[in-house]
């Protein structure tokens, strides 16, 4: 050493180094060569004095604790520890004094290093300024009662007082590596576990408390504020710098606002935490300026997840987070969550909404006092703006509420040509062409399996000059307005026109009862119809008499189509219409002043007390016509008063006959039918169909140029007017069963001849009419007013008896014979 000395004093003189800079270099390496051997000293001792450094280790680290600390081996490991002396602890295992109850270890770690002050060391004292934790578990565990395996850290009755008593008064430095850190609060259900791979911390103290930097990379398997909902950042990787701050006198411990990354998402989160009360109270506020809604959604609780989920969206929003609540407090804290969505694309469970922009918040507590709980929970959407299948829609509230049982609630309004509904219901049911609609609604819906069910609405949906083809039944309507009232339980239909070809019809109506029925059993609703027409063409409308026609959709329908919705109501629900027509048409027949009472039900039409003034008379008329296809039954009550025949018949084409017509027939008639049949969904009548009963009575009556008669005429009264004969009052009955016509035994008395008719007719093969004909001509009885006597005179002389029957070529004959021929 000596010769190393010299040579150093002839090498500084070499170099020229001043005399105080070798004084100064000595003095450093005196020091130097100082604490190496001070080292030296210290590694010598400490490992020949292994158990007595061990438990001096252990009995100050127990000296703070209410319980046990097991150090399984101790070594020296100096150089991590510079300038400080660093001893490592192996299997080191912190238990409470009711360990042996429930078996929860606070701390199991495999190696512990600490620091230790060097010349405290030397003293025979522990002072520790940094631990570092390794391959580990700590376990903090509260029971049902309340009871804390962290009571290992209240001051031992036995602790000295004084600078001796504390474990850890001075900690400098805190560093994790690879530790299962653990919080399981079963009274207050909370559990909070995480995976730290890395925790490196580092402690100034203040006057006030003190400061810590602390930066963090760790897995969060559980962050549940109730066990019973679920965790929030589950399964998601948390890194990044904390700078925190502790106030001693105050007890608040504040998290300044950091950068935190959590499942790859940037994050600036901060809080405050009141560790001196007894609930623990914290505020923790989140912020992220861009993230994806369903991200965001993932990093909450699995019951507030499942709510969110409903709705999607294609770019990312800005969101903030704050949650408040107390450690210490049972059950979930306040969670409030802050949307601002602009121009993004919105997926619903009801359909996609484009340029959307709303403001929207979730709360936990959407009544003050009722608590944080599902029930009181609620999603709010503000300034809804957006296009949804194209249609401008505009709400200005709506909330989700009572997330257990949802309930959405809100407003709905919205401008837009009616042609744009083609997106919400197909074509094959109504065809929409031109129009304008604006709607202006409050609703209120239940949620279930995250769609919308059964919707209440209230408010106005009005439409103006539209042209509606219902396809079903081949109508077409051209400029409609309507108005429809959405009250609390009923809809009211006003302002109605129609415009169909040549027909307008004025219509009010409405349904009692309708979104109930609607939504229970559609086959109970009943719309009413206060329906005036000016000028109504029944052949316009003939789609009503056949069975509804639409195809059955052949590919999915999207979300928010809302075809087959309407084709159930369209094709259930019953019309009960009160009907006033000043004009009727229908082909040849014209009538005046209609009414009728009108009940359209899935099985066909009902008609009450319909009437209308014709021909100069009345018809009433009471039926029902089934609808089941192309050709449809029908039952028909009908009292015809007064009504010229020409016009009646000229009106109904002859009923189908073929050798009688309207231009032979003169007078007016007066008749009752009881009537079925068959008439096509284009409403003619189907030929041998009818059946039933007919009577009739005829005033006035003449017949001209009928020529069955004409025939015989010409040859039996050669001298009367056969083409132009008068009847006084003529009345008969008739039974009709399909083609034929059963004539009861009926008298007709006339100007040129008198008859007794009866048999059958044929609208086929099969006629068979049996005529008596007195001679006698009539007109030789014209000044006699006594009946009897009338009577008497009327088969004097010569009886032609005759039947009407059917030649070779379908034709009606009369030939000599009668009925007992």
């Amino acid at each position: 050493m000596k010769e190393r000395i010299t040579a150093f004093k002839k090498f500084a003189t070499t170099l020229n180094i001043p005399r105080w800079a070798r004084w100064v270099f000595r003095g450093v390496l005196v020091i130097f060569l100082f604490m190496i051997v001070a080292y030296v000293s210290l590694a010598w001792y400490i490992n020949t004095h292994k158990e007595e450094v061990l438990a001096s280790v252990t009995k100050e680290l127990n000296e703070g604790i209410s319980g046990s600390l097991e150090i399984g081996d101790m070594e020296p490991t100096f150089l991590q520890g510079f300038p400080r002396v660093a001893l490592r602890l192996e299997n080191v295992m912190l238990k409470d004094s009711l360990y042996h109850n429930h078996g929860k270890m606070l701390l199991k770690a495999g190696s512990l290093d600490v620091s230790v002050n060097a010349l405290a060391l030397m003293r025979g004292t522990i002072e520790i300024k940094k631990i570092a934790i390794a391959n580990a578990a700590v376990n903090l565990f509260t029971d049902t009662t309340g009871y804390s395996n962290a009571s290992v850290f209240k001051k031992n009755k036995n602790a000295k007082e004084g600078g001796g008593g504390g474990s850890f008064p001075e900690l400098r430095k805190l560093d994790l590596d690879n530790v299962n850190f653990v919080i399981d609060n079963q009274k207050m259900g909370k559990l909070y576990s995480f995976s730290v791979d890395e925790l490196d911390g580092s402690i100034d103290y203040t006057d006030e408390g003190w400061e810590a930097g602390i930066r963090l990379n760790t897995l969060a398997n559980s962050m549940a504020f109730s066990t019973r909902k679920g965790s929030f950042v589950k399964g998601k990787r948390i890194e990044g710098k904390f700078d925190i701050s502790f106030n001693e006198g105050t007890g608040i411990l504040i998290v300044d606002r950091n950068r935190l990354d959590i499942g790859g998402e940037e994050f600036y989160i901060g809080a405050n935490i009141k560790t001196a009360s007894p609930d623990a109270d914290f505020a923790i506020n989140i912020e992220n300026n861009s993230i994806l809604w369903k991200n965001a959604g993932d990093l909450l609780s699995p019951n507030i997840t499942s709510r969110l989920q409903m709705f999607d969206m294609k770019k990312p929003i800005a969101v903030k987070c704050d949650i408040v609540g107390g450690f210490n407090v049972k059950g979930d804290p306040l969670i409030r969550v802050n949307a601002e969505v602009k121009d993004n694309t919105l997926d619903t469970p009801g359909g996609v909404v484009e340029n959307c922009s709303f403001f929207g918040v979730f709360t936990n507590e959407h009544i003050g006092g009722k608590g944080y709980t599902d029930a009181n929970s609620a999603i709010k959407l503000y300034n809804f703006k957006g296009d949804y299948s194209g249609i401008p829609i505009v709400m200005n509230k709506v909330f989700i509420l009572d997330l257990e049982n949802p309930v959405a609630v809100g407003d709905f309004s919205s401008k837009f040509q009616i042609e744009k509904l083609k997106a919400l219901i197909d074509d094959d049911l109504l065809k929409f062409s031109k129009g304008t609609a604006n709607v202006k609604l409050d609703f209120r819906a239940d949620i279930v399996d995250f769609k919308l069910s059964k919707p209440y609405v209230k408010g106005l949906v009005e439409v103006k000059d539209a042209d509606v083809r219902y396809v079903p039944r081949k109508l077409d309507f051209k400029g409609v307005s309507v108005g429809l009232n959405f009250t609390k339980d009923d809809l009211f239909i006003s302002k109605i026109i129609l415009k169909s070809g040549k027909s307008v019809v004025n219509m009010e109506g409405s349904i009692k009862n309708f979104l109930n029925l609607y939504y229970t059993d559609p086959q109970k609703i009943v719309l009413t119809w206060d329906i005036h027409s000016p000028q109504l063409h029944l052949g316009e409308f003939m789609g009503f008499l056949g069975s509804r026609q639409r195809k059955l959709p052949t590919v999915k329908k999207s979300k928010g189509n809302i075809t087959e919705d309407l084709d159930i109501l369209f094709d259930k629900s019953n019309v009960d219409m009160k009907l006033r027509v000043d004009k009727l048409y229908y082909n040849k027949f014209y009538a005046s002043d209609a009414k009728a009472d009108l009940l359209l039900t899935d099985a066909g039409v009902v008609v009450k007390n319909a009437g209308l003034k014709h021909a100069g008379g009345s018809l009433v008329i009471n039926g029902f016509l089934a609808q089941s296809g192309k050709v449809n039954r029908y039952n028909l009550d009908a009292v015809i008063s007064n009504v010229d025949i020409n016009k009646f018949f000229y009106a109904f084409n002859n009923f189908g006959m073929e050798t009688l017509g309207s231009k032979n027939l003169k007078g007016f008639i007066s008749s009752k039918a009881n009537i079925s049949g068959s008439m096509t969904d284009a409403g003619a009548i189907v030929p041998k169909s009818m059946n039933g009963t007919m009577s009739f009575a005829l005033k006035k009556g003449r017949l001209l140029d009928f020529e069955p008669l004409r025939s015989v005429g010409k040859l039996a009264f050669p001298n009367r007017d056969i083409d132009n004969i008068e009847f006084s009052d003529l009345g008969g009955r008739f039974d009709v069963k399909g083609e034929k016509v059963t004539i009861h035994p009926m008298k007709i008395n006339s100007s040129v001849i008198n008859m007794d008719i009866e048999g059958v007719y044929s609208f086929g093969n099969g006629t068979a009419i049996y005529v008596d004909v007195p001679l006698r001509n009539p007109k030789r009885d014209e000044g006699i007013t006594d009946k009897k006597e009338l009577e008497k005179r009327r088969n004097r002389g010569i009886v032609l008896h005759l039947k009407a029957v059917d030649d070779k070529d379908g034709k009606v004959k009369v030939k000599l014979g009668g009925k007992k021929d």
